[in-house]
């Protein structure tokens, strides 16, 4: 089992491993025997999968469940409502705890409601995808509006992560590209060694688990250092955006959860490398091609089409567009970008990528 402090100004621990769930009854067994409800949040296909080993960590507590859609489709308003509508039907109080049961958007829809609901109560997070790794650590929460994402939440850290790896066996190959997706942005951000290890893999089914279990550790590591220096994205927070600002305005563009949020980050990352004029496009895009992603996309995507949310992105300003670059590996930066050098960094990645494909 592996353990990291995120030293906040709410500590709290995360841990990784096999069976790390049993933690809920013995290391937090206190914080959940003083609750008067224990409530978990769970998404609908992960409850079908795995819903009944985490009730059985649980039984002497009763918890209550409550499912919400799969994926992106959690993140609404709607959902965020009847989650609020069922802890009161149940008379839940401030000495509720929740239970974020899923991947990184139930664990962003449980985070809000567990900050919002009688103005906080306490929540636990347990992920079961490796994307989630990125989005349970750090305290961000929030749901999605139509004409952005993550626009409406709170910064708001969990008691504990608890992270336990046993869930991915059952991990659909593109929810592993996803996860993959944000441990390669913590390697571009922070490490040149990790990401060349990580650029050499050409088949992520050929990980062991204790392999992935370590990038995963790394990942955490990376954005937990980050997140201490700075809580409220003030200012180093926002490197971890690296690759988001396109990300997030493809997945508003389509539809949220009409493509992965790691491909999208993914696409969004080669877009950064394009506009740093990095040395390390073409070994990014070649790794991106041998594990599946959808570079292809870009060539359908108008980039006219994409601005306007992306001068949505919470970097950007009312003037101007601001990315997340890099200067080399491990040098991230924020940079104003005008339209038109925006425009032609897309139509370059597109001549690049139709060249390659």
């Amino acid at each position: 089992m592996r353990e990291l402090l995120v030293e906040t100004g709410h500590p709290y621990t995360v841990h990784i491993g096999q069976h790390a769930i049993g933690l809920l009854s013995d290391r937090y067994r206190e914080l959940l025997a003083q609750a008067d409800r224990v409530v978990i949040i769970a998404d609908s296909r992960v409850a079908e999968l795995h819903l009944d080993k985490l009730l059985s960590e649980l039984e002497e507590y009763h918890p209550l469940v409550f499912q919400v859609p799969a994926g992106e489709q959690a993140k609404s308003a709607a959902s965020f409502m009847e989650c609020h509508s069922f802890l009161l039907a149940e008379n839940c109080s401030r000495n509720t705890v929740i239970l974020a049961f899923g991947g990184g958007a139930v664990g962003d829809l449980a985070g809000f409601v567990a900050s919002t609901f009688m103005r906080g109560v306490p929540f636990i997070q347990v992920p079961t995808t490796i994307l989630a790794h990125d989005s349970a650590v750090g305290g961000k929460t929030a749901i999605n509006h139509p004409l952005g994402k993550n626009m409406i939440g709170t910064f708001y850290q969990p008691q504990a992560v608890i992270y336990d790896s046993s869930f991915f066996d059952t991990l659909p190959d593109k929810e592993v590209r996803s996860g993959m997706a944000e441990v390669i942005k913590h390697a571009f951000i922070s490490n040149e060694q990790w990401l060349e290890e990580l650029l050499a893999i050409e088949d992520f089914g050929a990980m062991s688990e204790s392999e992935l279990s370590l990038h995963l550790e790394k990942g955490i590591s990376v954005k937990a250092a980050i997140v201490e220096e700075d809580e409220f994205e003030g200012g180093v927070r926002k490197f971890l955006n690296f690759g988001h600002t396109l990300a997030h305005a493809i997945e508003a563009f389509l539809g949220y959860g009409k493509l992965t949020h790691g491909e999208a980050v993914v696409l969004g990352m080669a877009y950064a490398l394009e506009l740093s004029d990095s040395n390390r496009l073409n070994d990014f895009l070649k790794w991106a091609k041998d594990n599946g992603y959808p570079l292809g996309l870009l060539l359908e995507l108008p980039f006219e089409a994409l601005l306007p949310y992306m001068k949505k992105d919470k970097k950007s300003t009312a003037a101007a567009l601001n990315f997340v670059l890099l200067g080399s590996i491990g040098r991230p930066y924020v940079e104003k970008v005008e339209e038109h050098q925006a425009q032609s960094a897309f139509n370059q990645l597109r001549i690049t990528i139709k060249e390659m494909i």
